[in-house]
């Protein structure tokens, strides 16, 4: 069965994650975690992709990018991943694959899911409860976001950029957004959105997906569809 064709449009964020085979781990210390940094940010430049929100957990990625054209995303991770991996099993003495399949990615509707989505993805070392502060774990944009580091990776994005006037008013208003916490539903509809590759934002952002697309753009229940009487 051919795979289904991603959802993807120019100038339109994208949450996008990699995992390790079998839950496995991808980096095994820091010097791993700058070199997937390095060659992240020349993947993206290379392919004029604009990079939002990082995380590099254990044994996955999430990132926020936003693409200049649609057909840009694919060779931009297909390099990334063929060239990490290469210098990965090189280091490490090992050999194979280390990847999970493909990478998942998810339209994201920047009017207000961009925000709550780049709070996901620098939340989730909390959320793993390997620091209590998201500011704690070193290798996330969070720190850019807050202003206590200018990584030449990212790219704020305007919506984050209209959260106030002036630097040190943006800094403050994102601290309190991301103190805030993220509810469940929130949750539930990131991860639902980027595990079934459909478009996460209003019902008006999705049917402009579909119409442009001509592909389903909105999640599916899950579990199996129920029989009609007769």
């Amino acid at each position: 069965m051919p795979r289904r064709a991603r959802l993807v449009l120019a100038g339109i964020p994208l949450h996008v994650t990699q995992r390790g085979v079998n839950r496995a781990a991808i980096f095994l210390d820091d010097e791993d975690r700058h070199h997937f940094h390095r060659l992240l940010r020349e993947a993206c430049a290379a392919h004029c992709i604009a990079v939002h929100a990082f995380v590099l957990m254990d044994n996955h990625v999430h990132l926020l990018l936003t693409p200049s054209k649609p057909e840009s995303l694919a060779p931009a991770m297909r390099v990334l991943g063929q060239n990490y991996v290469q210098a990965f099993n090189a280091r490490h003495g090992r050999s194979g694959t280390l990847w999970q399949g493909r990478f998942k990615s998810c339209l994201v509707d920047s009017d207000r899911y961009l925000l709550t989505v780049c709070r996901y993805i620098e939340l989730n070392p909390v959320r793993a409860a390997m620091v209590t502060a998201p500011e704690d774990y070193r290798w996330s944009s969070v720190h850019t976001h807050l202003g206590t580091a200018c990584d030449p990776l990212i790219t704020p994005h305007p919506v984050y950029l209209a959260l106030a006037h002036t630097f040190a008013e943006r800094i403050a208003a994102y601290r309190e957004w991301l103190q805030a916490g993220i509810c469940e539903d929130d949750l539930k509809a990131i991860r639902n959105h980027l595990e079934q590759e459909r478009a996460l934002g209003s019902e008006r952002f999705q049917k402009m997906v579909e119409k442009t697309l001509n592909r389903p753009a909105i999640c599916r229940p899950r579990g199996r569809p129920r029989a009609r009487a007769s």
